[in-house]
C-alpha cells in the first residue's frame, strides 16, 4: 500500500493505526461529503486512564447530525467538554515521558473553540503530523463515492465497533504505556497515547507498522 492513496474519515485524536496508514501512504483523502455517522471516531477517541479505557466525546449541536454532511456538523460548546477532555488527558498522561513536550501544542488547538467538527479535527491532524514528522499530503475529498470502490478505503472500517479495523495490515507492536503494569498493553488507543509514551520514537513505530 505504500505510495498509494488512502481514504479516511475525519477523526478526533484518531487511533494509532490511522496514523500508521497515513505514514505509509503516498496521499490521504479525508472524507468531507458523507452523512455524519454517530458513535464513531469522527467525534470521539479512546485513551488509557487509571481506571481503564476512557472514551472522550466531542458533543455536536442538536439537530445537526440528522442526514447532514460531515462538513456542516457544528460543535456544542454549551457543554464544558474541553475542560473535561483536558483534565482527563492530563490525568492519564501527566506521568508519561513526553507529555510535557507536546501537550501544550495540542491543548491550544482545543481551546480555540472551532465552530465545525471537521475544522477541529483537521487542525489537530496537521499538528500531530507535524510533530510525528509525517509528510504525506492530505486533502479533503471533492465528492462522495460509495464504499467498496478501492481496497484503500478505510472510512468505515476504522470504527470502535470493529476489531479488524485495518484489514489485517497493521502490526500493533507493544510499547510501554503508563498503566501497563495494571492492564498490560492496550493496542490502538488514540495517537496521543503513542506520542506521549514514545515521543520521537513514535514515528518509527508508525512507519514500521505496515505488514
Amino acid at each position: 500500500m505504500q505510495g498509494n492513496s488512502i481514504i479516511l474519515s475525519t477523526a478526533y485524536f484518531p487511533p494509532a493505526g490511522y496514523f500508521a496508514l497515513l505514514a505509509n501512504s503516498g496521499e490521504a483523502l479525508i472524507e468531507n461529503h458523507e452523512t455524519y455517522l454517530k458513535q464513531s471516531f469522527r467525534n470521539r477517541c479512546v485513551i488509557a486512564g487509571a481506571n481503564g479505557n476512557q472514551t472522550l466525546t466531542v458533543p455536536v449541536l442538536k439537530g445537526s447530525s440528522h442526514k447532514v454532511p460531515i462538513s456542516e456538523i457544528g460543535i456544542d460548546y454549551s457543554r464544558r467538554w474541553i475542560k473535561i477532555h483536558l483534565r482527563a488527558i492530563e490525568s492519564a498522561y501527566s506521568n508519561s515521558p513526553f507529555f510535557s513536550f507536546y501537550s501544550d501544542r495540542l491543548f491550544a488547538i482545543l481551546e480555540k473553540k472551532h465552530s465545525l467538527l471537521t475544522e477541529l479535527n483537521m487542525q489537530l491532524l496537521k499538528e500531530l503530523m507535524s510533530i510525528l514528522n509525517i509528510s504525506t499530503p492530505v486533502q479533503y475529498t471533492s465528492s462522495f463515492t460509495r464504499p467498496g470502490n478501492t481496497v484503500s478505503d478505510f472510512r468505515y472500517s476504522i470504527s470502535p465497533k470493529r476489531s479488524d479495523r485495518y484489514q489485517d495490515r497493521i502490526i500493533m507492536t507493544p510499547y510501554l504505556q503508563v498503566f501497563s503494569d495494571r492492564y498490560g498493553f492496550t493496542p490502538d488507543l488514540s495517537i496521543i497515547d503513542l506520542l506521549f509514551n514514545l515521543g520521537p520514537e513514535a514515528n518509527r513505530w508508525l512507519t514500521t507498522a505496515l505488514k
